[in-house]
């Protein structure tokens, strides 16, 4: 069975010995090379076939969308190696993909490699494509997003969802065609990474879609366009008049 051939992109020296280690104890994994900024990642990217690449968000010379933005046919998988950025980890949500927060933790590793091997190449190549969309502007209705299904990724445009409902571990996302997507994130995922000049959560299992609402009911619903009736949770009632009503 070949190993999968592996770049570590890491500036800081403890983090990079301590990746070097993880690679060296999964015996799926090779070690190609090590580099510590973007330029000389792109360098190693260019001479090198790379399968896998462990990469920190914040390099000293630039950022890993500074890479990604510069090789135009991404062959390789990812999992991001990052500290807390809220607009990195965002990005990285809206393509689904993995990231590790520093300090890495052994288990979180072993299950982000194991995670990569059942990804279709087809299907990662659609999730790069978000991270660079993501990255490279401002996010309007207009944008796409992934959507981890149980058996598939599919690839959405914010401005066909209805709504999101919350089940346990599970999200309901209903679109405009009437589809629902069943994805394998908690809703509080999604409210994490939906931008909140579109969307808003009416309750603790509920995000609509400004959009789509037709009316605010006063007995707490909101009567969206398709019909369906979203509970408005009372503490957060007075949340949800003020978004509707920007002028009140």
């Amino acid at each position: 069975m070949n190993k999968i051939r592996t770049l570590i992109i890491e500036d800081e020296p403890a983090i990079k010995k301590e990746l070097q280690w993880l690679v060296s104890q999964e015996d799926s994994l090779k070690l190609e090379a090590m580099a510590g900024s973007v330029k000389e990642s792109l360098q190693i990217l260019k001479t090198t076939e790379i399968d896998l690449i462990l990469m920190d968000i914040q390099l000293t010379d630039g950022t890993a969308f500074d890479i990604l933005n510069q090789i135009e046919n991404t062959t390789f998988q990812i999992i991001f190696i990052t500290a807390y950025n809220h607009f990195a980890i965002k990005a990285i949500k809206y393509g689904a993909l993995d990231y590790l927060l520093k300090p890495i933790d052994n288990d979180e590793f072993v299950a982000a490699i194991q995670k990569i091997k059942k990804v279709k190449q087809t299907d990662y190549l659609n999730q790069i494509n978000l991270l660079k969309e993501y990255s490279s502007r401002t996010i309007d209705m207009s944008s796409r997003i992934c959507i981890t299904s149980l058996d598939c990724m599919q690839i959405v445009r914010l401005n066909d969802i209805v709504y999101l409902s919350g089940e346990g571990s599970y999200t309901q996302i209903h679109l405009e065609n009437k589809k629902v997507v069943t994805a394998s994130k908690p809703l509080k995922y999604y409210e994490d990474i939906l931008p909140e000049d579109f969307f808003i959560k009416t309750h603790q299992s509920y995000i609509v879609n400004k959009d789509f609402i037709d009316k605010y009911m006063k007995t707490g619903i909101i009567v969206m366009k398709n019909n369906a009736e979203i509970p408005v949770a009372t503490r957060r009632k007075e949340f949800v008049i003020n978004h509707l009503n920007p002028l009140r």
